[in-house]
This record gives C-alpha cells, sequence and structure tokens, in this order.
C-alpha cells in the first residue's frame, strides 16, 4: 500500500489535537474536509476509535506513540489502513500493526492530498 492508495479511501479517522489551529492534526483535518472526505476525529471529537459512527477505511496517527497505542488497542473497528504521520511512530505501534495484520505506511497526508486528487 502507498499513499496514492491510501488518497483513494474516504473515510478517514484523524488521531491528534484538531481543535488548536497550531497543530498538524487540525491542518489535516481540514484539508481532508476540504477535499470532500469523510473525517472524524478521536481525541476531541470522539474519546475512542470505537465511538466513531462509521466504517474507518484509514486511521491517521497524529498523536504521541503513547496515546496512540493505548486507542490502538482498545479499539475494535476494523481498520483497512494507517498512516503514521513524522513524529508519530514507536516500535510498539509498529509491532501492534504488523501482529494485526493492518496495513501502514509512514506518511503524511497533506503531501497525499497534494499529489494525488480524490478519484
Amino acid at each position: 500500500m502507498d499513499l496514492k492508495e491510501i488518497m483513494n479511501f474516504n473515510n478517514f479517522v484523524v488521531l491528534g489535537n484538531t481543535t488548536d489551529e497550531e497543530k498538524y492534526a487540525y491542518k489535516i483535518k481540514e484539508k481532508l474536509l476540504q477535499n470532500k472526505y469523510n473525517v472524524a476525529c478521536v481525541d476531541k471529537q470522539y474519546k475512542t476509535i470505537n465511538d466513531v459512527p462509521f466504517d474507518i477505511d484509514v486511521l491517521d496517527l497524529c498523536m504521541n506513540p503513547l496515546k496512540s497505542i493505548k486507542l490502538l488497542k482498545e479499539n475494535t473497528k476494523p481498520i483497512k489502513a494507517v498512516v503514521i504521520q513524522p513524529g508519530a511512530k514507536s516500535d510498539e505501534i509498529i509491532s501492534f500493526l504488523n501482529k494485526a495484520n493492518i496495513p501502514f505506511i509512514e506518511g503524511c497526508l497533506l503531501v497525499g492530498m497534494t499529489l494525488y486528487k480524490k478519484s
């Protein structure tokens, strides 16, 4: 899976502070909405991934890895792919995703939306 494939999905969940305009999670959420993606946010809008009211295509990790791994471990919803933003990676997250057989990439959705238009 690569960034181009990721950008063809529709339902995104951003893990991170999406209310602070200075944070990348906020910028990613806003850009996804501008590009007509379906977006939910876990941290401020919903407390857990399980609270998201739609099927999740892509989970975007844009928060401290210690918080992300806790949310990932609590999750029971299927996820098609995970994007690990710069600074959000940990060995524990990589190990968890590999064991759960969840495809992931390390990348940036802001770059993805610049390079690839939603088809």
